[in-house]
């Protein structure tokens, strides 16, 4: 019986190649910083409000004129179809039938553009990587092209994370057989059996893209998270000639950058660590996220990923200051287990978390959160 996100990773665990398995699972060096994430969310305590009336609770957030059905999303992730094949069209359908948004990253496995035609009702933002001034130019105007609602800059990798288990498991681009991969393969016959009919996913954005953008290289630089590390606070300019829609940044943590990010007409933030998997020394996501609102006092939406794995969490977030989260690792681990149906089941469970915990603290609406309560305190400064 699957009764929590931890289950649901234990059946991920079962069913996908140590290699696939470890990939989602990566972190930077000693992982400390991804063990942060979750301690530091165990950490929050929220004092509940009683005798209130709480016949009714009310899960929906207005994001950018748009509603979402609960107050989370599904983060951009990457090389999903590893996960299961056209992975990044059935975390779409799942969080389009949740009525959540997804949000598709630039090293996902299928191309946008297929994405968004599968789901055309979903509320989906496009996750933009910059290693190549004109490659990334074209994605931008493909997702304007294909109305996308939103667009994420992630700001966190100009370099990337030391990820051991990946360089363990000689994960990388193209791929190279070795003894021990094909034992992991041979052993995970159902997953084997799935991927044989498509092979081995490549990243199709960058294929898809003119010139040489989407060469053998360029694919291994966006494993490699090879980026651009010229990109500074003018670069946004850039951006917002291609980009009429609302621009986020993701991977931001300082309430300095919070500052110039809205001095720099940023439409909205979202703090984040890259889930542990770029600086291992970074402050946990949920730490920074109280500084980060602060500094922001209320002009643009703030957003929070990193740790998330229960629906207290997200309430967590939200009574934090938070106007939304988003989850990554957890839907994924759902994707493994059974498709759509798994990612969705996944969001049920959070969506049932949220609303007891709502329930307990009295609070009837996911904007109510913070002021439905006593106290809302992170214990690290």
């Amino acid at each position: 019986m699957l009764l929590n996100t931890e289950d649901f990773r234990g059946r991920a665990r079962k069913n996908l190649p140590r290699f696939v398995f470890d990939y989602i699972e990566g972190a930077a060096d000693d992982g400390h910083c991804l063990r942060r994430n979750l301690r530091d969310l165990a950490a929050v305590e929220l004092t509940p409000r009683v005798l209130r009336d709480t016949t009714t609770v009310d899960t929906s957030v207005e994001v950018f004129g748009r509603k979402w059905a609960l107050p989370f999303g599904i983060a951009p992730t990457g090389l999903n179809g590893l996960v299961r094949p056209r992975g990044d069209g059935l975390l779409a359908t799942a969080a389009s039938r949740s009525g959540i948004p997804f949000a598709l990253s630039t090293a996902s496995n299928m191309r946008l553009e297929d994405v968004r035609a599968a789901v055309p009702e979903g509320v989906q933002w496009m996750q933009l990587y910059v290693m190549h001034r004109e490659m990334a130019g074209q994605i931008v105007e493909r997702a304007a092209r294909a109305k996308y609602e939103a667009l994420i800059l992630t700001v966190d990798v100009p370099v990337s994370g030391n990820r051991e288990a990946d360089l363990r498991n000689g994960f990388r681009i193209p791929f190279k057989p070795t003894a021990r991969l094909a034992w992991d393969v041979i052993t995970h016959p159902r997953w084997s059996m799935r991927m044989l009919p498509g092979g081995a996913p490549d990243f199709a954005n960058l294929t898809a893209t003119d010139g040489n953008a989407g060469s053998a290289n360029m694919q291994a630089a966006l494993l490699a998270r090879a980026m651009d590390r010229s990109l500074v606070w003018e670069t946004l300019a850039w951006l917002r000639g291609l980009w009429k829609g609302p621009l986020l940044l993701k991977g931001i943590l300082h309430p300095d950058d919070a500052r110039l990010a809205v001095d720099h007409g940023v439409d909205g933030l979202i703090v984040s660590n890259h889930g542990g998997r770029q600086n291992d020394a970074s402050p946990s996501a949920i730490s920074a996220l109280p500084r980060v609102v602060a500094a922001i006092g209320g002009r643009i939406p703030v957003f929070m990923d990193g740790g998330i794995r229960r629906g207290g969490d997200i309430a967590k977030a939200l009574a934090l200051g938070a106007t939304a989260a988003f989850v990554g690792r957890p839907a994924l681990y759902g994707l493994a287990a059974d498709g759509a149906e798994g990612a969705e089941a996944v969001i049920g469970l959070l969506a049932a978390e949220l609303v007891r915990s709502m329930t307990l603290l009295g609070a009837t609406s996911a904007s109510a959160l913070p002021d439905a309560l006593e106290s809302a305190s992170c214990s690290l400064a």
